[in-house]
């Protein structure tokens, strides 16, 4: 093996590792109830006010995605996997900043998402992880 073919070998396993990497993750019949987007890919977005309502026992999610009410079917991928489809009510955004929100709320759920126990500013939450979002969600109601 050449000394190029040793390097982009190396280089290689180093970008594609983090991809499999184990992320611990949490069961969902812990993260039953509303949930508020505070955090989206580094940028606070509690004003768009979209919110979800997971309920592990019909293994549906619902909610708000800042523009529309939304809702669909969860379906465990894999271990660490979650996705849905999901239908909703085709309403104007009110602002840029819910129309930010909503698309890539959309994306997350779509791609397929790992839930995990977070703290973010002092707020305990979960992140919901996509292959291109994250998605740092505060508890309602305690």
């Amino acid at each position: 093996m050449s000394y190029k073919q040793i390097i982009i070998t190396v280089c290689t396993a180093l970008m594609v590792s983090p991809l499999f990497a184990k992320v611990p993750t949490i069961d969902l019949s812990q993260i039953n109830g509303n949930w508020h987007l505070r955090i989206m890919d580094g940028m606070e977005v509690r004003k768009a006010r979209a919110i979800l309502d997971f309920d592990s026992d019909k293994m549906r999610l619902s909610g708000f995605d800042a523009c529309n009410r939304i809702s669909g079917v969860l379906k465990v991928n894999n271990d660490t996997n979650i996705s849905s489809r999901l239908i909703s009510t085709k309403m104007a955004c009110r602002g840029k900043i819910q129309s930010y929100v909503s698309q890539r709320l959309h994306e997350t759920i779509n791609e397929g998402f790992s839930i995990s126990k977070a703290k973010r500013n002092g707020v305990e939450g979960i992140t919901l992880k996509s292959p291109t979002h994250e998605l740092f969600f505060g508890k309602m109601g305690k």
